[in-house]
This record gives C-alpha cells, structure tokens and sequence, in this order.
C-alpha cells in the first residue's frame, strides 16, 4: 500500500490490485481548488461547496489516473445495501439513482464514489474482469451491503469469491467511532456472536470497529484476499475529510476503480 501523485492530486492505491490490468486509488483531500472548510480535492456536491469547483475537482482527479471524466458511473449514496450492475457511463445528477455497491465488468466505465468516514471497498476478480466499489458506513455494514456486492459479482459475472481481491480503504478507525446504544444494539443483531470482538470499549464507551466488521464480511463471503488499509480519517485530517472529526463541516474524498 502506497501513496501517489500526479499533477498535485495524491492518492492512496493498494498494492494487492494488479497494475496493468485495473486502474484505482482513494483520493485524498489535497490538489483541488475548494475553499476551507471543503479544502481542497471535495468532489461532494451536497455538502455546500460551489458546484464549480466540485466538479473541477472531480475532473482533476479522473485525469490523475488517465481516465476519461465522461466515463463516469456513479450513484446517490444513500446507506443501504442495494447494489447496481454498470454497463455504460452514468451521471448522478439528477440523483435518481440509490445505490451504496456498484459493479461493472466494463472497461468504458469508471466507477466512482464519495466517502468522509464511511468505509470505501474495492474489488476486483482478476479471472472475470470485473469490479465493484463499496459504500460501506455503520448502516451499510450491518446491512452487509459489501457481502451483496459480492453475491451480485457472482450472479452477474460468474465470479468465484475465492478468486476476488479486496481493498478497505482509509475510513474512520476502531480509536474514534464512537457508538451509542441503538448502533450497539444494530451491530449485535447482525453480527450475532462476533458482534462482541467488533464492538471494544475503553473507558466506560463502546466503539465500532468498521474495518474488522467489513473484513468478517469479506471473508464470509468466500473472499480472502483482503488488504485494509488500516488509515482513520479522523486521525489524519490533513489527508482525508472526516465528517466525525470536523464535526459535519467537511467535503468528502473521491475514490474510483476500473478496468483496463
């Protein structure tokens, strides 16, 4: 695992993910025209920031990986567990469009997807040619959306998880995603008798280890090659937006795989 640059934009890419046969990375917050508090590479257009720049951002950040911005397919990422099959370029605006998974074995199509904490997920079956990308926040995850991503891998492309690679991107960490009693009470009627080692406490508060959770569901699913990042946003705000430590006052970093 690796940060890179191209024209001012650095990006983290993982290293398990074959160079000459995908391109992908998670875009962090620097190389972008946004003023504070989105500064700088925001490429959320909900979040206040001026459409311009959104989309400037969106478009410096595709040309860092030698993609065309017309390629795009994204979706209205709205915490389910729902997942869209890509086969041609789609723009979410308007965003009528609900998904929080999306796959393509398309290599006209990049897909693409926002996050400030929530877990980005990519995948990639080298014996299919094909891939998926993965929102996967508290909701997304006890809803096990990243384990439906891969069912519909399989469904749609004949795809063996066994054969599949997956990526747990930067994200909020075990440290700082703190929960309440109604997650608590969401993750233990999901997780069952895992639920315990996903949720640890440190002095009287109980956190949410999404990282752990969503690799439990990876290799559930029969995916067991699966490399976590291991980066928290709220950590490493100079790199990552992180809606929990600037406490909703942020942009939100891009992240984008597709096939060559």
């Amino acid at each position: 695992m690796a940060f890179y640059g191209n024209d001012g934009i650095r990006y983290f890419a993982f290293d398990s993910f074959p160079v000459g046969e995908l391109r992908h990375g998670v875009f962090t917050r620097q190389g972008g025209i946004s003023a504070a508090p989105w500064d700088a590479l925001n490429v959320g257009g909900t979040v206040g920031d001026e459409r311009e720049h959104v989309l400037e951002n969106r478009l410096r950040s595709f040309r860092a990986l030698g993609r065309d911005p017309h390629s795009l397919y994204d979706v209205w990422q709205v915490h389910s567990a729902d997942v869209v099959l890509a086969t041609a370029p789609h723009d979410s605006s308007p965003p009528e469009l609900k998904a929080d998974a999306i796959i393509t074995d398309r290599p006209e199509v990049t897909l693409f997807m926002r996050f400030a904490d929530c877990v980005p997920i990519l995948l990639y079956d080298p014996a299919r040619h094909a891939a998926g990308i993965v929102h996967a926040g508290w909701q997304g995850t006890v809803r096990h959306v990243v384990a439906a991503a891969v069912r519909c891998m399989q469904a749609s492309f004949g795809s063996r998880p066994a054969d599949m690679i997956a990526g747990v991107g930067p994200s909020i960490g075990p440290d700082h995603y703190e929960v309440g009693p109604d997650v608590i009470a969401r993750v233990r009627e999901s997780f069952d008798a895992e639920a315990g080692a996903l949720l640890p406490s440190h002095g009287g508060h109980t956190y949410f280890d999404l990282w752990a959770a969503n690799r439990l569901l990876l290799e559930q699913a029969g995916v067991n090659q699966v490399q976590v990042a291991g980066l928290c946003t709220a950590c490493h705000t100079r790199d990552w937006y992180s809606h929990r430590a600037e406490k909703g006052r942020t942009g939100r970093f891009g992240a984008l795989i597709a096939l060559l």
